[in-house]
Formats: structure tokens, sequence, C-alpha cells
């Protein structure tokens, strides 16, 4: 059974950082591309950053390139996005994401991240 558990969100300053995790389980992690999403409100999910294993393939949003970070770490089962230099706009509930098989997209239920004074 497939799982991905996202955490780390919460409500930050803007200018400020935070980093989100995603706990995968219930297939072969370590040759699966992972990737974060995120949906605010009103607007269409979109793709933040995917990452492909091995790692070293890496593919941002041109809104967030240079800001965030995508990794994984595979004996812990685990894809991280590193966010920084957060802005307002950035406010959206986070989404990991997962194709297995090459044939499937699993998700999360998201981690909501607000930017906000």
């Amino acid at each position: 059974q497939v799982q991905l558990v996202e955490s780390g969100g919460g409500l930050v300053q803007p200018g400020g950082s935070l980093r989100l995790s995603c706990a995968a389980s219930g297939f072969t992690f370590g040759i699966s591309v992972m990737s974060w999403y995120r949906q605010a409100p009103g607007k269409e999910r979109e793709l933040v950053a995917a990452i492909a294993s091995p790692g070293g393939i890496t593919n941002y949003a041109d809104s967030v390139k240079g800001r965030f970070t995508i990794s994984r770490d595979n004996p812990k089962n685990t894809v991280y996005l590193q966010m920084n230099s957060l802005k307002p706009e950035d406010t959206a509930v986070y989404y990991c994401s997962a194709l297995v098989r090459s044939t499937a997209n699993y998700w999360g239920k998201g981690t909501l991240v607000t930017v906000s004074s």
C-alpha cells in the first residue's frame, strides 16, 4: 500500500525558511521519481520541484528557482523540500507525489504553508 505523509508545514514570516518532509512507504522508493506540488486557494495545482533517482537530476518551477531545493534520502525513504526566502505568494498546501512503476501517481494529503507577517 503506497503511503506518503508530509510534514513540516506551518506559519513563517516573509524571508524566512521552512523544510518540508515526505515519508514514503509501500513501493520501491529508490527508483521512483518524487515531486512536490502545491495548490493555493482558487488556483490550479502546480509542480514545484521534482527529483529523479539516483539524485542529481532535478526540475523546478521558475517561481521557486534559486530559493527552493528538493533532495532525497533513499535509505530513509524520505524526500525534502528546503524553502528559503519565502514570499507570501508561496502560501499553499504542499503535496508530496510519487511516480510508481512509471504508470501511476500517488499523493499525500498535504501540509499547509502560510507565509505572512
